[in-house]
């Protein structure tokens, strides 16, 4: 059982530095990116990813949409992002499964914390993309120096010497 990670968009849009210089220049392409990262992070890690974006002012606009196994959703006319993320956390909990949500507002964190979720700060789950990036490169470093994506390089070293030794037989 996979365990969730509900995403503040707006809020991490604002709070990484990459993302507020692509906000000021154009909206979409912010929001393009952090779905991108997320998508990325999410095969990483292996968590359920919801990314809630806050579209409450916006009529007609709202739903649930999947990208790369990313779960977006925009929240409908007169809800904010924050009842959405406490509705979210409210239904997950309780499933033995963690959820955590990323979010910098402060009030919001002591809230999903009361309604049984860990709270994940902005900084900490940028730390944890750049990481899960580094390790992504070096798995891909080691499988190349090892030949790259042929069957040799999926084999242990244990497998390998036996091969060896059935074929001089």
């Amino acid at each position: 059982m996979k365990d969730y990670l509900i995403v503040d968009g707006y809020n991490i849009i604002g709070a990484w530095p990459e993302l507020a210089r692509l906000r000021d220049i154009r909206l979409e392409d912010a929001r393009d990116r952090l779905i991108d990262i997320l998508a990325d992070y999410q095969a990483y890690s292996g968590l359920n990813v919801y990314l809630v974006f806050d579209a409450h002012q916006v009529p007609g606009v709202g739903g649930k949409y999947e990208q790369s196994r990313l779960q977006i959703v925009y929240t409908k006319e007169k809800e904010t992002a924050d009842e959405l993320i406490e509705r979210l956390v409210s239904d997950f909990t309780g499933r033995r499964r963690q959820v955590y949500v990323a979010t910098s507002d402060m009030a919001e964190q002591h809230v999903i914390f009361g309604r049984g979720a860990l709270r994940l700060p902005a900084r900490e789950l940028l730390t944890k993309v750049k990481e899960s990036r580094k390790e992504v490169r070096r798995r891909l470093e080691e499988e190349s120096k090892r030949g790259g994506n042929t069957l040799d390089s999926k084999l242990s070293e244990e497998q390998r010497e036996k091969l060896e030794r059935w074929r001089r037989q």
